[in-house]
């Protein structure tokens, strides 16, 4: 278990953003309480032809070898960012499929943390076998037949288009997919009234438990690889070294873990709590975590990131 002055001692770790107080009034009280977790920031500025060229190839199929998908296929921008139905991929692996948002914010990428930026994660997508089974320069050579494609990426980066304009449009366009403006943000920059008594109980839980040993920085996890299972299995196959999950729009990205294999975040709250911590949770401690985990919903364009379940 982490200890409340630990939590507090973590505030000042060289990599733990503070929170940017802006023009609201910054409230001492409700930092000393606020934990090692700092607000989703905007997304950054970029060049808008760019970003126009990045989501236009996130959702344009002919990077894939059959013309068949497209990323959007798999990260659904109008729901949850991840796959829009069945969010298991279709590979060999069976991983279920995390959400793009807030990747950016990411040290790493994958369940296994095996790619470093946003540009060399859309590579491997492109080339992965079990899925669009391409690879960049097929893709790049079909998308130079395209004539107004073509005087677009010319006009953006000065240069026809190539595979590494193509893979920083890109990661440009997924640097904005970003979810800031969740009630636990509001909260932590000085907003007494985004969270509800019961809410900051539960967050009061979550550091005191030892949850945000794993789970802080600005993602609330994404930031280091662990052993899932610690003390009881936590899944039954797959990798045992993962990515922390981030736990930003939690309460929309069900099902949970790598498998898919825990329904609800009440399930997966308490599994977690006998895997990583060795605790069994009451009722009452579980509902004031699932609380808390619910106020990390962000906002994309305006609005809440919401669920893709029926």
């Amino acid at each position: 278990m982490i200890a409340v002055a630990t939590i507090s001692a973590l505030l000042t770790r060289p990599g733990i953003a503070q929170p940017a107080r802006g023009d609201i009034p910054f409230s001492p009280e409700l930092w000393q309480d606020s934990g090692p977790i700092a607000p989703i920031p905007q997304p950054p500025r970029a060049d808008p032809r760019k970003l126009a060229l990045g989501e236009r190839l996130f959702g344009d199929a002919r990077l894939s070898a059959d013309e068949r998908l497209s990323c959007a296929s798999c990260h659904d921008l109008t729901t949850n960012g991840a796959y829009p139905g069945q969010r298991q991929s279709e590979g060999i692996k069976h991983l279920d499929i995390p959400t793009v948002f807030n990747a950016a914010l990411s040290y790493r990428l994958t369940w296994e943390g095996n790619t470093r930026s946003l540009s060399e994660q859309a590579r491997a997508s492109i080339a992965d076998p079990s899925g669009m089974h391409s690879g960049i320069e097929e893709a790049v050579s079909k998308l130079r037949a395209d004539r107004d494609l073509n005087e677009a990426f010319r006009a953006a980066y000065g240069a026809p288009l190539n595979s590494e304009s193509v893979l920083d449009a890109l990661a440009t366009f997924e640097e904005s997919l970003l979810t800031p403006g969740s009630r636990f943000d509001r909260w932590l920059q000085g907003d007494a009234a985004a969270l509800t008594p019961d809410e900051i109980q539960g967050y009061r839980r979550f550091n005191e438990l030892g949850c945000s040993s794993c789970h802080q920085g600005v993602s609330v996890g994404a930031n280091l690889v662990t052993r899932q299972g610690i003390f009881v299995p936590l899944v039954l196959s797959g990798p045992r070294q993962v990515r922390v999950p981030s736990l930003r729009n939690v309460e929309a990205t069900a099902p949970y873990f790598h498998d898919g294999s825990a329904p609800t975040l009440e399930d997966a709250v308490q599994r977690m709590a006998a895997a990583q911590l060795d605790r069994i949770l009451s009722d009452d401690q579980v509902a004031s975590l699932v609380a808390f985990l619910k106020t990390l919903t962000g906002n994309f364009r305006g609005k809440p990131v919401a669920s893709s379940a029926p």
